[in-house]
């Protein structure tokens, strides 16, 4: 009988060990504050602005001596005026097309060789990206975001 019992008395006992130590060692609510958080022009930015990703990644090969020696890879998203996703996508192959100019620009310049995710060398990227952007969409465009980006050498 013993033999029975003494499992689920170890089970109980340590069962209850485990919920003892549980709400001795939980970490102390913060209290709440006092006064709201403030909130600044800033910070209401990005309350008004969208984003849309474009369905379809960018791929960029990159040549050497006549051959592809590598591609790159990128995912983009817009940052745009609420309500004009519908535009992005009435004009997207035509920004497609002015984007990938861009891309196939800057890996002819040897933006995508070494240390391409430099900041400095995604910082020229983004800048042509964005301006691409304006010319086929206008001031509705607020950015160009680069959401993924890879580089695969053959």
């Amino acid at each position: 009988m013993l033999r029975k019992i003494m499992p689920v008395v170890l089970m109980l006992i340590g069962t209850g060990a485990g919920v003892g130590a549980g709400l001795a060692l939980r970490p102390t609510p913060e209290p709440e504050a006092a006064h709201p958080p403030e909130t600044s022009a800033v910070s209401d930015k990005p309350a008004n602005l969208e984003f849309v990703k474009l369905p379809s990644q960018f791929v960029v090969p990159l040549l050497e001596s006549g051959r592809v020696a590598a591609l790159v890879v990128l995912s983009l998203s817009l940052e745009i005026a609420p309500g004009q996703a519908e535009m992005v996508h009435a004009r997207e192959p035509k920004l497609r097309d002015e984007f990938l100019r861009v891309l196939f620009e800057h890996a002819n310049t040897g933006g995508f060789r070494g240390t391409f995710t430099d900041a400095s060398n995604l910082v020229v990227l983004r800048r042509a990206l964005k301006e691409a952007a304006v010319k086929v969409l206008g001031e509705q465009v607020s950015d160009v975001l680069i959401t993924d980006i890879v580089r695969q050498d053959s």
